[in-house]
């Protein structure tokens, strides 16, 4: 029954309450010992702190910087094109709606892996160069939007 479920013995601990009077064994200045920083409240250091010394993080120089304008594409691989239809425009929707790109991001990059077997149009944001000789080789057209 439900009203009888219980954790098998042994598995659960009851919590150690420390600072709560001789009988416990950790009373007074529980565990702590006396006086200094770890006996005080709020004791506790940040990560990095090495004691007044120059922590490591400010002894090694920066280096490089985040271009803050750069852009991201989604990849598709000329390889996987090769599920459309001989002739086929395949534009952003129909490879958002095949599930080619997942998530849409500053737009799409074709890159040559693999291998095109049928002629199609593609229509993307950018085109590796071998991508576009693929595409081409077999018959198929490259558009940037």
């Amino acid at each position: 029954m439900l009203n009888t479920l219980k954790p098998a013995k042994g598995a659960t601990h009851k919590r150690k309450r420390i600072g709560r009077g001789p009988g416990s064994g950790h009373g007074k200045t529980a565990a702590r010992g006396h006086k200094g920083f770890w006996s005080r409240s709020g004791s506790s250091m940040r990560p990095g702190f090495e004691g007044g010394q120059m922590p490591l993080i400010r002894r090694i120089p920066k280096r490089g910087f985040t271009n803050i304008f750069k852009k991201e594409f989604a990849i598709v691989n000329v390889g996987d094109l090769n599920e459309f239809r001989k002739g086929t425009k395949v534009d952003l929707q129909k490879m958002v709606e095949s599930g080619l790109v997942k998530k849409m991001k500053a737009g799409v990059k074709i890159l040559g892996t693999g291998a095109l077997e049928k002629s199609i149009h593609v229509v993307a944001h950018q085109f590796s160069k071998t991508a576009r000789e693929k595409i081409e080789a077999v018959g198929g057209t490259c558009e940037v939007i």
